[in-house]
């Protein structure tokens, strides 16, 4: 069947080779610094006290534990391709190499909806940062316009009546728009058209800020830990997902939103200057410094207050006020990181979504018009834009939650995939050179795909029902448009692999 002809890993490398459209500018301190620019944001500085609150209690800091396994064994088979396939279309790409067009067409889908909801969430969080900062200074923001119109919790008992899930279970919040959150959106797009360098150089300053910020928070906060706020470390449960160890679970969900920096950095090797030797070194460095660092701050700010106070749009800035008006001053220092970390995910986040779009419309999947590269500025141009203009309107309408667990659920699901594309590679095309091999491949990968599937049981079903319906939009896309269009199925992509007979 043609819906699941496959590139030749070959063919993409020298694709790959071949495409200096976009300018390779990249080494492997900017790649390591774009995975934490993406990693360290809304992890940290909105979602850990949240997810602590509302699920896990102080065992949050197990449900980053389990996150940060469950990254750790993608992360080195993401690693694998990356190396062997340098191409900026990040799991889209791979999938279209192992597993077929269909399936890629579900992977760049989902990514969709991994990158541009993420965008979004993390620009809210940054929008809830950016109000309390400048109230400080006596400018305050209208209520109206600095939160989403609605909010929305399910009905427990709908079960998987779709239209309930969707209809039910929305309030007003007498909000407008959350203008900031819109503003923070259009601002980084901007810088993103003009180019890779130098929205690499910007990122890079914001990420030596933030880690600043929170090491200094680390330092300081550990001298006002009260071990009574450990107790009880996992706190009984009340009901499903809500504590015990079922909250563990579903905490570990929500806030695997915050790893899928490293996914990131795999969309930018086109734009690596060495992409062999330099996309395993940014991907599986920035998984590490960001897992030790969350796991850290997540202990420490359970230790200094109550988890059940953490339920705010700024907890750490809460954990700051505990430490006495002595260290006031620390809370503006803060609240500048977390602007700064912030803007630097939102960055890389807006900038995974377009060159996406880019390898998909190269492929003859989306209209020709989304691989369209500036001619001066060398960038998506025109993906870009879409991007962000789509990214500015969900971020001005959705609270941060809704969006939070859709992001977790999409990433969960590309990750469980790159997982079975490595096994796939390595049974049909052992002779593909692989500059990086992910090591105990028959361990590491089943257990990625164990992990990052436990981690998507956990979920809430409306999120699971939003990732249903998104798919089933796909698949009318797919099949209405892009299969038709398709260059592979056309004949004009190069080599294919038909799958093998049964």
């Amino acid at each position: 069947m043609k819906l699941f002809r496959r590139k030749h890993a070959a063919d993409l490398q020298a694709e790959a080779k071949a495409d200096q459209s976009l300018k390779r500018a990249l080494g492997p301190v900017n790649l390591t610094a774009l995975g934490i620019g993406a990693i360290i944001g809304a992890g940290i500085f909105v979602l850990t006290g949240q997810a602590a609150a509302k699920y896990a209690g102080p065992a949050i800091v197990l449900s980053f534990i389990l996150a940060g396994m469950a990254c750790a064994f993608a992360g080195l088979c993401y690693a694998e391709f990356a190396a062997m396939i340098p191409m900026s279309g990040s799991a889209y790409t791979y999938g279209y190499a192992t597993l077929g067009e269909f399936v890629a067409w579900i992977i760049g889908w989902d990514l969709i909806l991994e990158y541009l909801f993420a965008a979004s969430t993390v620009a809210v969080g940054w929008s809830g940062y950016v109000v309390s900062f400048l109230k400080e200074f006596g400018i305050v923001i209208p209520a109206q316009f600095t939160s989403a119109p609605y909010d929305h919790h399910a009905p427990l008992d709908a079960g998987w009546n779709m239209w309930r899930l969707f209809t039910e279970g929305w309030v007003s919040t007498g909000a407008t728009l959350n203008v900031p959150a819109m503003v923070i959106v259009g601002l980084v797009t901007f810088l993103l058209v003009l180019g890779i360098k130098e929205s690499a150089s910007f990122n890079n300053v914001i990420v030596a800020v933030k880690l600043a910020v929170i090491l200094t928070f680390i330092a300081v906060g550990f001298a006002f830990i009260n071990r009574h706020n450990w107790q009880p470390f996992v706190p009984p449960a009340i009901g499903p997902g809500e504590f015990g160890w079922g909250g563990v679970l579903r905490g570990a969900g929500v806030i695997f939103f915050a790893y899928i920096g490293f996914d990131a950095v795999s969309t930018a090797a086109q734009e690596a200057k060495n992409p062999q030797r330099d996309m395993p070194i940014g991907m599986l460095a920035s998984l590490g410094v960001c897992t030790i660092l969350y796991i850290i701050v997540a202990l420490v700010l359970t230790g200094v207050v109550n988890y059940k106070s953490l339920n705010v749009p700024a907890p750490i800035a809460v954990a700051v006020d505990s430490f006495g008006a002595n260290l006031a001053w620390l809370r503006t220092v803060i609240k500048v990181g977390a602007i700064a970390g912030l803007s630097s995910v939102i960055l890389v986040m807006l900038l995974g979504q377009p060159r996406i779009f880019y390898c998909m419309s190269k492929d003859g999947l989306l209209p020709k018009v989304f691989s369209s590269v500036h001619p001066k500025f060398k960038t998506p141009w025109i993906a870009q834009i879409f991007t962000g203009m789509v990214a500015m309107l969900v971020a001005g309408l959705f609270p941060i939650g809704l969006l939070g667990e859709l992001v977790s659920i999409g990433t969960l699901l590309a990750f469980l995939i790159v997982c079975a594309g490595v096994l796939v590679l390595r049974k049909l095309h052992p002779e593909i050179h692989r500059p990086f091999r992910t090591p105990a491949v028959w361990v590491v990968a089943p257990l990625g795909i164990f992990f990052c599937g436990w981690l998507m049981s956990g979920l809430p079903r409306d999120t699971w029902a939003r990732l249903i319906v998104w798919m089933l939009l796909g698949f009318v896309i797919y099949f209405s448009y892009s299969h038709r269009h398709s260059k592979l199925h056309h004949g004009l992509g190069g080599k294919t692999i038909p799958p093998k007979p049964e």
